[in-house]
This record gives structure tokens, sequence and C-alpha cells, in this order.
């Protein structure tokens, strides 16, 4: 297998909000089943590569001092993966252009993971579609296969097995974001404790419905999140986020993933940046922003 001629190669993804969250209990293996519905979101994540002498990474942008350098960085794992399916060695530089916050829930560090193996599968000339990536990148985490794929879609298994979904409609939202994070880990070990009711196979179908038809009331309707309310016991003050939102006209609300960040569906651009407005006004956020849905 020829490496590419090129001397690095950048690929790009997204960070992406659940639009549905539903968690089932978990399994001998120690696994949450899931299903969600993702939609990829105007938050982009940048990697580039190149060959090195060793596998290294470096991180710059949003949150770049808050990114681990070592193997727990997923993009690291991203390459060693792809480099062990190939046959070869993982020497590269992995260069990450932050743009998705740390510990949102958003799917940051899948963002990276997934744009590590799109990039390095042009580097290394792999020659694998985006569907065939999104396979390999299970062992991986729930989020990662997604990213590679975008969009929008419907995640079942443990999240990571993906099928694209038909969306008629332009998603804008505003996003509120907390200084602090929320471990993934400690918000499910909070949902064990609770207790989980056994999932309902097709409890997406209106808003599967809904994102075909286009429809912003319907969707808004049907925003869901299992493991929203731990989110709001671990960070009381999130109940505010959602409630100055839901004054402010936003047509749903949801804690995205495992939280703190707070997504409110509006009508329009306009509406999600005033929706952000009133946070910043009403001071339950570190900081704002309106997105609308990437492809």
């Amino acid at each position: 297998m020829n490496e590419s001629l090129s001397t690095s190669v950048t690929a790009r993804t997204w960070g992406k909000v659940n639009l549905s969250l539903r968690s089932g209990p978990v399994d001998h293996e120690g696994y949450h089943p899931l299903r969600t519905v993702f939609a990829s979101l105007s938050l982009p994540e940048s990697v580039t590569v190149s060959p090195a002498d060793e596998l290294r990474v470096s991180v710059q942008g949003l949150h770049a001092d808050r990114v681990p350098l070592d193997e727990s960085n997923l993009a690291v794992q991203a390459a060693q993966l792809l480099a062990q399916w190939v046959g070869r060695s993982p020497d590269v530089a992995i260069e990450i252009t932050k743009g998705v916050p740390v510990e949102g829930g958003m799917g940051g560090g899948s963002a990276d993971a997934g744009a590590t193996l799109l990039a390095l599968n042009e580097l290394w000339n792999v020659g694998l579609h985006r569907r065939q990536l999104a396979v390999l990148a299970r062992p991986l985490g729930a989020d990662v296969p997604f990213t590679v794929v975008g969009g929008v879609a419907l995640g079942t298994g443990r999240g990571d097995v993906i099928q694209p979904l038909e969306s008629a409609a332009q998603l804008h939202f505003a996003l509120g974001f907390q200084d602090e994070g929320l471990s993934t880990a400690a918000v499910y070990r909070e949902v064990d404790a609770m207790g989980v009711s056994a999932l309902r196979v097709d409890a997406e179908r209106e808003l599967i419905d809904a994102l075909r038809a286009g429809d912003l009331a319907a969707i808004g309707a049907c925003l869901h999140n299992d493991l929203q309310p731990v989110a709001l016991a671990l960070m009381p003050r999130l109940g505010d986020v959602l409630s100055v939102a839901s004054a402010a006209g936003a047509l749903g609300t949801v804690v995205s993933g495992s939280g703190p960040t707070v997504a409110a569906l509006a009508r329009d651009a306009e509406h999600a940046a005033g929706i952000a407005r009133e946070w910043d006004a009403a001071g339950v956020c570190s900081s704002t922003l309106a997105v609308t849905s990437a492809r």
C-alpha cells in the first residue's frame, strides 16, 4: 500500500447534538444500549496528519489546554486502530484545531477521532469509504462512527451502528455553554444508580418523521434525552438555562449528550441569536453561540 504523495492531509468533521437519546440498562459487558438521533452542527474540528518519526499529537483552538496528548486522546487511538488494520506503524503527527467545547456533550473528541480516520485514510491510500470507516471506528466509542458519516443519523447498538436519515429541515440552534464540563462516565454512573428502563424500539419514530417533513415545531416537541435528569442533578443551574430558552420562545430544548451544553431549537438564525442574547442577559451561561445543522 503506497503512501499519498501529499506531505500532509487535512480533514474536517463537526460537533453534534443528540436530538433524541435513549439509554437502556447496562449490558453484561458494561455498556449501555442506545437509540439516538444525531445531527451535525456547524462547529468544526480540523485534523491535519503528516508523516513523522513517531506518533504524536498537538492541539490548538478552543479549550486546547484541556485536551490530553497521550493515548487517552481519541485521535491517537484512531491512528493506532487504522494502522493496526492496515498493518503498518502509526508514525504520524496529528495536529488538531478545536472548535467544539471539551466535555460539553457535543462529541468534540469523537470528531477529532473521525477526522483522523478520514485524513489517514487519504494519507495512507487505504481507500475505505466513509461507511466502511464508520464500521471500523466502532471500538473507539459511540459517537465516533457518526462523526465520520455526519449529517443526520440514527445510532443504535451502543450508538455506534449508524443509519443516515433524511432531513428536509435546516436546523438553527442556540447553544449555551458552561465553564466546567460533565464527565460522561460520572453521568452514566448516576444513571445506573437511578435505574434504567428497557429501550423501546422505534421510540424516535415521530422525530424521524418530523425531520423528513421538515416540521420544526414537531422536531422541537420530540427533543429528548434520558441523561438530562442526571445532568440537571449534577449541575442544577442548567434548569435556569432551559427555562430562559423556553421563555424566549424556543421550539424545544435539550441537554446535549451527557451535558452540560444546552441546545435550544429556534425558528431561524435570527431567533437563535435572540435566544443566545437572552441567556447572556440572564447570566446563566459562560458563553453562547448560534449555529446551524451541518451536512
